[in-house]
Formats: structure tokens, sequence, C-alpha cells
């Protein structure tokens, strides 16, 4: 299997950062990134210490606040978390869900519908990303964009009358306040490599995990029962009281981009070339390799990388050279490409574009995070 990088390469960094790079030039730059983490790091704390001691102002919305976050940069999970408690609580709240929209071009967008994303044009080239998917995945929530959280909290409970709101993205965002904290570590990367950004992974220090009231262990299925015990001791070390959960990215199928579903069972033998621009690439290669796929090729582009049409004409001809039956992305990127013609007319060839759908499953733990969020919304709603 053959692995191009393009751009500024992830997988080069994390080799860096790791330490699996051992050139003196390498050892030279992670030195300098050591540096820049201890100012990183010392800001980090400073900010922490002023809200813990108030002299940060914590802004309360009219609303119980749902916070799912993490403590390190890259993907480990958190949007199908996000959708999996969405959709628990609309079932009986009116919720929204903000998000700041990681380059969105729009600062503030609401979308009422996932009928938007499928039809509109403009909602899906002004929502990207993970707003796409979440107004697609949760039909009944507003999804309000916008790097403001208190702002957009203020918006959701004025002009949509929310009473319930899940903050996308919360763990760090320490200005709107929360009566539950939620974080998603993902297993096959769990602490960042030890050290803050950019010497590590580590968005703040491990000991910000003593804020956190759950911990949900994200990607179980790719990590050994021994390293999950690791991280789940080193976790109660931290804070013995949080809820500590396991879950898996059980994929359900796999769509093409007009949304005919392919069987998994579909997918077993067929030369696959992957490609994806998400912040945990080999996850997904993984897990494509799981369902018995042979991957022929595969790119892998930055985390939120936009597509360009030479992009495109790019992985159309290693698929045609590499014979391969399926090119196959994930859901994060087809919203990025869904409205190019040219993916549009390779969709209708021979060698169709799907992506991969998943959804998050407990596999421990989940009827203890239940009985946490009912008793929030019991307490604070139907208490009132």
């Amino acid at each position: 299997m053959r692995i191009y990088y393009i751009g500024v390469n992830q997988e080069d960094y994390r080799k860096l950062i790791s330490g699996q790079s051992n050139s003196l030039s390498a050892s030279l730059l992670r030195s300098f990134l050591g540096a820049a983490a201890g100012g990183y790091s010392t800001v980090i704390r400073l900010r922490n210490f002023l809200y813990s001691k108030g002299w940060l102002k914590i802004h309360r919305a009219n609303a119980i606040v749902f916070s799912v976050g993490n403590i390190t940069a890259g993907g480990t999970g958190k949007t199908p978390l996000v959708i999996w408690l969405c959709n628990k609580i609309t079932k009986n709240y009116g919720c929204a869900i903000l998000t700041r929209g990681y380059k969105t071009r729009r600062a503030s967008c609401v979308m009422r519908r996932a009928k938007k994303i499928r039809d509109t044009r403009y909602a899906i080239r002004n929502t990207i990303d993970e707003p796409a998917i979440l107004a697609e995945s949760c039909p009944d929530a507003k999804v309000i964009v916008n790097p403001d959280r208190v702002a957009a909290a203020a918006e959701a409970v004025s002009k949509f009358g929310a009473k319930v709101l899940v903050m996308d993205d919360g763990f760090q965002h320490r200005r709107l306040g929360r009566d539950l904290d939620i974080v998603t570590i993902d297993s096959t990367s769990p602490f960042g490599y030890g050290k803050m950004l950019p010497a590590g992974l580590l968005r703040e220090p491990i000991d910000a995990l003593k804020r956190a009231d759950v911990v949900v262990i994200t990607r179980c299925d790719q990590t050994g029962e021994a390293e999950l015990s690791q991280i789940e001791k080193k976790l109660q070390s931290i804070n013995p009281d949080m809820i500590i959960a396991r879950a898996i990215h059980a994929p359900v199928c796999a769509k093409s981009l007009d949304n005919r579903q392919i069987g998994l069972e579909e997918l077993q033998d067929k030369k696959v070339l992957a490609f994806c621009g998400i912040g945990n690439p080999e996850a997904f290669l993984n897990t494509i390799k799981g369902l018995g796929a042979e991957i022929v090729g595969s790119k892998i582009y930055n985390d939120h990388y936009n597509y360009t049409a030479n992009d495109i004409a790019q992985i159309s001809q290693q698929a045609e050279r590499l014979k391969t039956d399926l090119i196959l992305t994930t859901e994060k990127d087809r919203t990025k490409i869904i409205l190019d013609s040219q993916f549009s007319t390779l969709n209708s060839q021979q060698m169709p574009l799907a992506y991969l759908a998943v959804e998050l499953k407990f596999t421990d733990g989940e009827d203890k995070i239940t009985r946490l969020i009912e008793d929030a919304l019991a307490g604070k709603i139907t208490g009132n």
C-alpha cells in the first residue's frame, strides 16, 4: 500500500514529536518546539488559574449546557458523540448545537433542517466539515456556528427557545458555563505524547481533566485491553470521581454521493483507494481494513483540507491507474466535495466515490452517562 502525504505533513509532524524521527535536525527542532510549548503551557495554566479563581468571568446561559470536547489536538471522535448526545436530548427537549465552525466562511449561521445541507448550495458552501454533518445528522436541532459561544448561546435561547445547549469542542472554551463536561480521548493516541503543543498534541496540561465529569475513550476496538486498562488507570489517578466509558466508531455502511447505500459486506475484497483530511487518518484506514477491503492506495491530506480541482483529478487518475473498485472517503470529507461536478461525474462512472458512514456505539458505561444526563436535565429543567 502506498500512502501520499500532501502539503505540511501531519504524519511527519507526529513522527517528529513522538521521537520516531531521530536525526540531528529533528532533535534540534524538538528542542525549539519544547521551548515554545513551555511558553504556551504557562499561558494556558495562567488562564485556567484565573478562571478557577473567578477573575475571568464565566457567563451562564438561561439553559442547560452540555460540553463535548477533548484535551488533545486532532480527531478524537467528538462529532459522533455530539450527534449521539443531541439525538438523545431532542426526543424530549428543544436542543441547539453550538459550534465554532473551524474554517467556515461565516461567523454565525443557523440550519433548521438537514434538508438544507442536501438541497441548498449556499448552506453547504458556508457551513462545512463538522457543522454540515451535525446539521444533517441532527435534523431536529438548531446548529449555530459562531466562535463566540456566549453570543451563540444567547441567540439559541432568545431566538429559538432552546432549553438545552450542546457545545461542540467546548472543553477549553471556559467563558460559557456548563452543567456537564464530557471529554473524548482517542485510545490510539490518548495523551498527546505527554507534551503541550507544539512539542506534543496536548491543548491543556493533563491535570485539566480534573474538570471533566465524563471521559469517553473512543476507538477502543483499535487498542488492546492492556492499553485501555492503563488509560483508565491514569484517568482515575487524575480524577477519581469522573465517569469513564468506552466507545467505538462503528461503520454502518458506505454511501455514494447520492446517498445510495453500499452494504459493509459488499466492501469485502474490494480494491479501495482511500483518501481523507482528518485528524486521525490511520484510524480511518484501519477501519477500512477491518471491513475486509484491500487498500491499494491512499492519499492523506491535512485536517480540514479544502480540496481543489487538481486534487480531484489526481485522485481520479490514481484510482484509474490502480484499477480500484471504489474510492472511499469520510463523511467529513464528503461535505467538502459534494458539489464538485468532477466528483459527481466520477461517482457515475465505473469507479464510484463513496463515504464511510459511522456511528458512535458504547461498549461500556453508556448507562452511567445516560443517568448523569437525565439527572442534569431533571434537576435544571423538570425540577424548576
